[in-house]
């Protein structure tokens, strides 16, 4: 009995055996192997004439004490243990079998059927393993002149299929990718906003708190994406795109959840880097058309090369575009594979698929959104206040840990002024200083301000010197006390009066507001203050009525 083999793949028809038309050899698997075995044959289908090249190999059958090592040598085999080539054709377990009756087990490699959703589902040659196993058992009981013939596997008669090409699933990973991205630079473009016009900071100073100003901006921005995904996703399905109506829609709720709430938490943390609308509007675009291209026509041909580094892969998704882009591509081969075979796209079943990235795309979203979010809040305490992020990342690790702040108490050490500098000063500024210096070291509460020493120095720029806004001002103001500050441009006037607020930090030196330091209270400050900006903290779509009800409901004010 010859038993024949190939290395083609099976197809999902059976019109036609791909081992004899592929130009693969025919190889027949004997125990022991004669010189006529191998040969070449012509043979004739349908008026065309076609060569097979045979060729004997020697098989050796081999004898296992169970089940289980059976199970465990097939299995290396497998394409989720990474494709460890084994040379096993089948397994048998006879069971029970008599001379009375056949009773076997057939042990194959499942996984030569290709069942993912990038291609049909083939067809195995199982009914030629069990077709061995039986002329096996015939010679075995009846003699070598009985067997069971098997001819062929028709494929006739045949369900009918027409072929469907689902154009919107195999191009929807790109589309839906900039349309599900156009969402970012619109929040992205408001945050810089109100931190370019000092709205943010506005706020803060009628006392709103940074815990309800995230809350509140977070459940907008998520309100948002929300309602803007329930439409793109209603609208796909009315209008009959199999990406929506085939795939299950629990797996796409959870999928365009995680990824609204990673863009959201991603805006916020690029805004830190940002204080021009103009910049973080040119950026925000950038990154939407580019991160889609890239991943259509770069990463794409990564992610689908088998040999490429897995652990790269993973690497390469923690970029937020990418990992969109995986997953919808994901959707979409579902989408496709389940349209042309008549059958469900991607479900929770499907994350068993060793082919299938969503399952680590999800992973990567969920961690990368909660690091985001951290590290965005980390990066809005020093941006808030004045600190360049670009320059100093690491600044406001003074505002998130508990530093002991300088009582009045303690005199300030910053930077003395020259003894030339200390000459020339006027008799009132040298008493206004001493009178500061008695009062640090003697608190008096009626003193509404104790200003000692503030220095402001702005970076020079393209090649400019530093320039000194104010230099060591030390001032007492009473309570109650009216106090207006005249001086001709550029004398520094309006950087004290910043400081004083808090829009920007100081150089060296600090304040004391009703004992409490400018440079490590502000927060609490602001409960007790009252600003009138010089310059108009405005929203431009804002009416005035409408600043006025909102800065009314910040204060608690009735009737607002």
């Amino acid at each position: 009995m010859f038993v024949a083999g190939s290395d083609t793949q099976p197809w999902y028809i059976q019109l036609l055996e791909p081992a004899f038309f592929s130009g693969h050899t025919l190889y027949l698997i004997q125990p022991e192997c004669l010189p006529f075995m191998s040969q070449t044959i012509s043979y004739n289908t349908g008026g065309i004439l076609f060569q097979l090249n045979i060729q004997c190999v020697e098989g050796v059958p081999l004898w296992r004490e169970s089940a289980s090592i059976i199970n465990h040598e097939f299995l290396k085999g497998y394409r989720q243990r990474g494709g460890e080539l084994n040379e096993f054709i089948a397994g048998y377990d006879f069971l029970g079998t008599t001379q009375y009756g056949l009773g076997v087990n057939v042990w194959y490699n499942s996984t030569y059927n290709d069942n993912t959703a990038y291609s049909f589902i083939a067809t195995l040659r199982v009914p030629r393993l069990v077709n061995a196993v039986s002329n096996a058992y015939l010679k075995f009981i009846k003699g070598t002149s009985v067997e069971m013939l098997l001819e062929y596997v028709k494929d006739m008669p045949k369900v009918g299929t027409s072929f469907q090409l689902d154009l919107s699933s195999l191009l929807s990973a790109l589309f839906f990718t900039w349309i599900i991205e156009l969402l970012f630079p619109v929040i992205l473009t408001y945050l810089v906003y109100e931190k370019q016009q000092k709205l943010k900071i506005m706020m803060k100073m009628h006392g709103l708190k940074d815990g309800p100003y995230w809350l509140i901006s977070y459940s907008y921005f998520l309100a948002l994406s929300v309602v803007y995904m329930l439409f793109f996703v209603i609208f796909g399905s009315l209008i009959g795109l199999k990406f929506f109506r085939i795939n299950e829609y629990s797996v796409q709720a959870v999928f365009f959840f995680t990824c609204i709430n990673l863009q959201i938490a991603l805006a916020f943390f690029v805004a830190s880097f940002f204080s021009s609308v103009k910049m973080a509007t040119v950026v925000g675009y950038m990154y939407v058309f580019g991160s889609g291209l890239l991943g259509a026509f770069l990463f794409r041909f990564f992610f689908e090369d088998k040999t490429f580094p897995y652990g790269w892969i993973l690497v390469m998704e923690i970029v937020p575009g990418f990992s969109l882009y995986r997953g919808l591509y994901e959707l979409g081969q579902y989408a496709f594979s389940g349209s042309s075979m008549g059958a469900t796209g991607m479900t929770w079943r499907s994350m068993k698929d060793p082919l299938n990235g969503m399952r680590d795309v999800l992973t990567i979203m969920s961690v990368e959104w909660a690091l985001l979010l951290i590290l965005a809040l980390y990066l809005d305490q020093a941006s808030l206040l004045g600190d360049s992020v670009t320059k100093n990342p690491f600044s406001c690790f003074r505002c998130l840990q508990k530093k002991h702040a300088p009582s009045l108490h303690e005199p300030s050490f910053s930077q003395q002024d020259s003894k030339v500098v200390l000459n020339m000063e006027k008799s009132d500024v040298a008493l206004e200083r001493k009178v500061v210096e008695q009062l640090l070291v003697d608190p008096n509460a009626n003193k509404a301000i104790i200003c000692d020493k503030l220095r402001k120095v702005y970076a020079g720029r393209d090649g400019n010197p530093d320039k000194l806004a104010v230099r060591g001002l030390s001032l007492v103001l009473q309570k109650g006390q009216c106090f207006g500050m005249l001086g001709p441009n550029g004398a520094g006037k309006t950087s004290f009066i910043n400081m004083m607020i808090g829009l920007i930090r100081p150089t060296s030196g600090t304040a004391y507001v009703h004992g409490m330091d400018i440079n490590t209270d502000m927060g609490t400050i602001y409960t007790n203050m009252g600003v009138c900006p010089q310059h108009n903290l405005l929203w431009e779509t804002l009416t005035g009525r409408e600043h006025l009800f909102f800065y009314g409901r910040l204060k608690n004010l009735k009737g607002c």
